[in-house]
């Protein structure tokens, strides 16, 4: 039997076995530094009442306290988890099909399909905060390209019946851009035999698609599933440039930032706030986790 080419790290030389120590311990203490660490403290917090000023020996247990006055007395916390159920809903009913209908045409090879991808993903290398203030010019109630267009005055980003339904147009002008990507990387794998058979079998293009091509997807349908609830819930920096999750706004990452570095300074308070958002991610997170192992295996 022909020996092996690749050496296992029993002969790696001592400089090698440094080197790739050090390429394994440094990314994970980075992540258990950056990520698990403060996402532990972060639950840790939340069972305490501290405020954020003087040191952590300061701060008191109050047990599941603060999660009783966030599901009891807190008024904006069930205003905020409606508006977060609509952002997922729009997310996922009109985004996310608008994306996978845009990659299906462009897998067609048509003419100036490269432009096109160009345009519709130019919109995801921007950051959220600044997809706002772009559509701040078409928003505005004096100057804005709507009003102009309509000789309206509806302040779009101000008036509380319309700003959440503006700030998803300008989320989805940004999402869709995503999906389509992310289908359109996976249409560019299907076996094209599939469609072969699919079309000697006489089926047509819709139910070649939604019976054949579309369950063949099922891994970068999970994918797109969890990014789509997560993107619905840290849907943070575009409402926080609009007007910090007030009026019509909320959210509850805005909730967050409000109680930890706003005025009110309640650390445990938004650490309980922010350990729920943790525990709502957890759950599909861990579902795609399962999915993808069971794939694998």
């Amino acid at each position: 039997m022909a020996r092996s080419k690749y050496k296992g790290i029993d002969h790696l030389s001592p400089v090698d076995r440094i080197v790739v120590g050090l390429m394994v311990a440094i990314p994970t203490l980075l992540v258990v530094w950056l990520v698990w660490f403060p996402a532990v403290g972060s639950v840790l917090l939340s069972f305490t009442n501290w405020d954020g000023i003087g040191p952590l020996s300061s701060a008191k247990p109050v047990g599941v306290k603060n999660y009783q006055d966030v599901f009891t007395i807190y008024p904006p916390f069930w205003p905020a988890v409606q508006h977060n159920l609509i952002w997922l809903a729009v997310m996922f009913l009109v985004a996310t099909p608008l994306g996978i209908f845009l990659a299906v045409l462009l897998d067609r090879q048509m003419r100036g399909s490269r432009f096109y991808q160009t345009a519709i993903y130019l919109p995801v290398v921007l950051s959220l905060a600044l997809v706002g203030f772009i559509w701040q010019l078409i928003y505005s109630r004096d100057q804005g390209f709507i009003n102009q267009l309509t000789g309206s005055t509806i302040d779009w980003y101000g008036d509380p019946r319309y700003n959440l339904w503006a700030a998803l147009v300008a989320s989805s002008w940004r999402h869709v851009g995503y999906i389509m990507l992310l289908y359109l990387a996976g249409l560019k794998g299907v076996d094209p035999t599939l469609r072969e058979a699919a079309r000697v079998d006489g089926a047509n293009e819709r139910t070649t698609f939604f019976k054949v091509v579309f369950p063949v997807m099922a891994p970068i349908n999970i994918i797109v599933l969890v990014v789509t609830v997560i993107e619905s819930l840290r849907a943070f920096d575009l409402v926080w440039v609009i007007n910090k999750g007030r009026n019509g706004l909320e959210l509850i990452s805005t909730l967050v930032t409000t109680n930890i570095v706003g005025e009110a300074s309640r650390i445990g308070f938004g650490s309980a706030l922010a350990t729920l958002m943790l525990l709502i991610s957890s759950v599909f997170i861990v579902i795609y986790l399962r999915i993808v192992m069971r794939e694998q295996r």
